[in-house]
């Protein structure tokens, strides 16, 4: 694995981007999929369902979430876990879908060109199962600078990531372990750069069981 870090970072080297330790492979992935997606920002995660909920935290989410009976399991899960309470409509939904009322877009099973949402906190999965296939990450899409400031302290304790361990900064939030390790970036950017621009929808209310009648959602 660390190889593979090795052989990622000459690449983007050779591509124009500044790599002065494995965290700048991070930065570098997180700039190719902004761009790609037409969002100003990315902030990588270790999964799509973390990435919804440090958005939910970050909006200071509260009451109901409106979101499709027919979606992953871990969706009403992270709301609950955010402080909410998931409210189950019946959408028909394709790529990604809103959860509502919050700009927070679940769009797990989309990745393609200016698939962006202007204004959105614009949520990505890259599991095994989906079209970027690391195996497990995230990303979120933002064009809000103070909510990536924000979410990348969150995700890794309320730190600096770029401080070193043996310094142990002082944390400026109570955060989460929820980062995106530069190994995981360095195979996302492997795999990104032989993706096509455009690419079709692995997902939809189609291929979900409506979730809305297990016990645990009736508390």
């Amino acid at each position: 694995m660390y190889q593979d870090l090795e052989k990622t970072s000459a690449k983007l080297i050779e591509m124009g981007y500044s790599i002065n330790d494995p965290w700048d492979v991070v930065d570098a992935f997180e700039d190719m999929v902004a761009k790609y997606a037409g969002s100003k920002y990315a902030v990588a995660v270790d999964n799509c369902t973390n990435a919804m909920f440090l958005c939910l935290k970050y909006l200071n989410a509260a009451g109901e979430v409106s979101i499709p009976k027919r979606t992953y399991l871990s969706v009403p899960q992270l709301i609950i876990h955010a402080g909410c309470k998931p409210k189950f409509v019946d959408l028909e939904w394709k790529g990604m879908y809103r959860l509502d009322p919050y700009p927070v877009i679940d769009g797990a099973t989309r990745f393609t060109r200016n698939m962006y949402v202007p204004g959105t906190f614009h949520c990505l999965s890259f599991h095994i199962r989906k079209i970027l296939p690391i195996s497990k990450g995230g990303m979120i899409l933002t064009d809000d600078k103070n909510a990536v400031d924000w979410l990348k302290a969150a995700e890794y304790e309320g730190r600096d990531r770029r401080v070193p361990h043996d310094i142990m900064p002082e944390p400026t939030i109570c955060g989460w372990n929820m980062y995106m390790p530069p190994e995981q970036a360095a195979r996302g950017i492997n795999l990104f750069l032989s993706l096509p621009d455009v690419n079709e929808d692995c997902g939809g209310s189609y291929k979900y069981r409506d979730i809305s009648e297990y016990k645990i959602f009736k508390v």
